[in-house]
């Protein structure tokens, strides 16, 4: 992303703004274990979220989106960039410092079952994170413990029971009870549907909104599922490949995509009528690997619309209309000043 267009965005006074982040994990191998490669997970992604807003992140399984998530809270540690939350620098803080930063970015994790631990009744695992912080007396992290269970939709003696004694949709009530039992300003929400029935997402989709507007809360909602997305978001970010392709608002995402990946992705959407149909745009070829990424735009492979630059210089990230930042040529000058246009 440009440095004009970082500047435009820092400007609006966001919560959480992410600058040039790049996260790289090590390939080993040998007897000494030796570097040989790199996964380039995360490629230089700029992003901001304002107060009180949802930003939705999409894209393929691979494509990064929760390696974004879990570097924003540290708990992937980053290769490069930087995150500042609130006014203060994620990736500088240490001790005491990043222990208080964590009571307010929370997260809920994908996998309801997998993110509790088996051994402990399911109170105790929401109270954890009150007892680190030694939040109030222990009568009072009890009351709000309990507070906390019934906004989510359970009961006070639900916390005396166990993760395997409650269906998917109960255990990830459990954790957004986790996640909102610290009152943070921030929450990532990984996924937190995927795992879930259709009937069930929905409810899980309105308790979250509901929360969202009792307490002000800020979400990044990562997900693949562009449905659920427009539901709950107030933008949409879309990656592909460790980078950034596109970023508006949701209603113009879904009314004038602009890059050929989104335009892909939304065309395989199902159209809830049985005489109508959508024209499927078929990508060709498989996604390229992290480890080697294609040169110039890391889609260009498979893109229908690609060009000659495309496969020899990367395109910027950057504002094409207010509001609406997009990566590619067919809305960029090449180098001699030329627009190339749309298809």
């Amino acid at each position: 992303m440009s440095k004009e267009t970082m500047d435009s965005l820092v400007k609006q006074q966001e919560l959480l703004v992410v600058e040039n982040l790049v996260t790289y994990f090590p390939v080993r191998a040998g007897l000494f274990q030796r570097v040989v490669a790199w996964v380039q997970a995360v490629d230089n992604v700029s992003f901001g979220i304002l107060p009180g807003e949802t930003l939705g992140l999409v894209g393929e399984s691979g494509c990064g989106k929760t390696t974004v998530g879990r570097t924003i809270l540290r708990l992937v540690e980053p290769t490069s960039g930087k995150v500042t939350f609130d006014g203060r620098e994620v990736f500088k803080l240490k001790g005491q410092a990043l222990k208080m930063l964590r009571r307010d970015m929370q997260i809920i994790f994908q996998d309801p079952y997998g993110s509790l631990d088996p051994r402990v009744p399911v109170g105790e695992s929401v109270m954890e994170g009150l007892n680190i912080h030694k939040v109030g007396q222990p009568h009072e992290r009890l009351d709000l413990m309990m507070d906390t269970f019934r906004k989510v939709g359970l009961e006070s003696y639900h916390a005396r029971r166990y993760p395997h004694e409650f269906s998917g949709g109960q255990r990830q009530r459990i954790g957004i009870a986790r996640a909102l039992a610290l009152r943070p300003k921030f929450i990532i929400c990984d996924e937190p549907v995927s795992a879930l029935d259709v009937s069930i997402q929905s409810q899980v989709l309105n308790i979250l909104k509901e929360l969202q507007r009792e307490f002000g809360l800020t979400y990044l909602f990562i997900a693949h599922n562009l449905s659920v997305v427009k539901h709950i978001s107030d933008r949409i970010a879309v990656m592909y490949l460790g980078k950034m392709v596109e970023l508006t608002t949701r209603d113009n995402l879904f009314a004038n995509c602009l890059h050929p990946y989104t335009r892909a992705l939304m065309s395989a959407i199902p159209i809830p009528d049985p005489h109508l149909k959508r024209k499927r745009i078929i990508l060709k070829g498989d996604v390229p690997s992290p480890i080697n990424p294609p040169k110039g735009c890391h889609f260009h492979p498979r893109c229908p619309s690609a060009m000659e630059i495309c496969s020899i210089q990367e395109p910027a990230f950057k504002f094409v209309e207010k509001g609406h930042l997009v990566a590619c040529w067919l809305y960029q000058e090449t180098g001699s000043g030329k627009k190339v246009g749309a298809s």
